[in-house]
This record gives structure tokens, sequence and C-alpha cells, in this order.
């Protein structure tokens, strides 16, 4: 018997708190301690890990999407029903905001602690490299897009099985690598409202970015793939039956 709503909405909640837990603790508690921390590379790996598990965990339960943009990137590229795409995206959210509460929790325990920004994402001000707006939804887009297409790609049918965590963890590793210095890496719009509920107000006027430019991207790639990369069904080739002509 497939899982039901609710069991994937569960794995979807457990899941994406692990990821913002996991990624977003290793930034705020490790990237820099004590002076000589993980720095960002360890962050993009811890990132990577976090869904790299997930998959494994849950996978076979929910799908491990985790991103609401990604869930959105599935069912335009029909391999996610739209009838369960809110419940996916509201479990995703409300995982993540979790994820990010206990870990405000665990750094309200040290004396003299300072939230600061709490690994947010944002543009201009806000960008850790100072990286304008279109810059930065640019970087969204395009990152988000990729990922999209290696996710329905390392999942497809016609792939080695048992890879596709390997391949999406990796994937979001490299995301991290490369766009860090930009925007702090979303493409997860869950993941970015967890941490801008508690980092506050300049975080939260900038969300809506981080919702947009991921799920654009997400959008064209599903489409893509769907289009021009998907298996397509050859349709049966019609035989003939041989007849004979009698001489006269």
């Amino acid at each position: 018997m497939p899982p039901s709503l609710f069991h994937r909405c569960t794995a979807e909640t457990f899941g994406t708190f692990w990821l913002v837990f996991g990624g977003v603790g290793s930034a705020v508690l490790a990237a820099g301690f004590p002076q000589m921390g993980i720095g960002f590379v360890g962050v993009s790996l811890a990132f990577g890990l976090t869904v790299l598990t997930m998959a494994y965990a849950i996978g076979h339960i929910s799908g491990c999407h985790l991103n609401p943009a990604v869930s959105i990137g599935l069912m335009y590229g029909k391999r996610f029903p739209s009838k369960d795409l809110l419940p996916y995206i509201l479990s995703q959210c409300v995982g993540g905001a979790l994820g990010a509460g206990v870990l405000r929790f665990i750094l309200s325990g040290k004396p003299g602690w300072v939230l600061g920004g709490f690994g947010s994402n944002g543009y201009g001000a806000l960008s850790p490299g100072g990286y304008q707006l279109a810059a930065c939804m640019t970087i969204e887009a395009v990152l988000t897009g990729f990922f999209l297409l290696v996710i329905l790609g390392a999942t497809d049918q016609r792939a080695a099985k048992g890879f596709a965590p390997m391949a999406i963890g990796l994937c979001l590793t490299l995301i991290h690598l490369i766009s860090i210095p930009v925007t702090n890496t979303s493409v997860n719009p869950a993941r970015s409202t967890a941490t801008a509920i508690y980092a506050g107000a300049p975080y939260l006027h900038q969300l809506w970015a981080f919702w947009v430019a991921p799920i654009a991207g997400a959008i064209v790639a599903g489409v893509f793939y769907h289009r021009v990369l998907a298996e397509r069904e050859t349709p049966p080739v019609k035989v003939e039956p041989l007849t004979f002509e009698a001489k006269s």
C-alpha cells in the first residue's frame, strides 16, 4: 500500500527540519568556530549531506522534496500531482521553521549570544558579498533550475538505480560552493522563510525574492525536461499481415 498523504507530509516536515537544522546549524555553529571552523566549504557539504541522508531515509515515502520550488518544478515536469502541492509546501515550511526554532534555542544557551543574520538570505546590503537584486535573483533562478534538472535526470527511469541521492546531494553542495558569497544560498523558499522569520524585518522584507527566483527557475527546468529530455513513448509499429495471391 502506498504511503498516505499524511505520512508523506509528515516525512517532508521531518526532512525539511533536518535540512534547515543541519545546513543552517553548520553555518551558525561551526563555520567560524573557534577561529578556524569548517568554513563555507564545510557548510556547503553539510547542506548536501542533509539532502543525501534524507533522500535515503524518506525518499521512498515522500520523494524527499524538502523544498517548495522542487515540488513545483516536479509538478511542471509531470512527476508530481498538483492536488498534493499545497500540503507539501505547508509541511516543508513548518518543518523548516521548527528546525530553525530549535537551532535558535540552542544558540541562546551561550552567554552573550547574538542572533545576527542567522544564516538568512539577502541581496544588496544583506548579501554576503554585497551583490544587488538582479544578480541575486539570476543566480538563484539558474541554480534552482539546474538543481531540478539533476533531480529529474537522476530519478528518471532510464538512470542508474540507487545513485540519485548522491547526485542530488552533491549537486546541492556545488550550488552552495558557488552562491554562498552571493545570496548565502537559498534555492529553497522553505529554508529562506525558516531563518528570515527569526532574523527579523530586514530579511523578511527581502524574502519575496527567494520565493520568486527559485520557483521561476524550477518551473522552467520542469517544463524543459518534460518537453525535451523526458523519454517519449514509442507508438507500436503496425505490422500488416502478409498476403499471397494465388496465381491463375
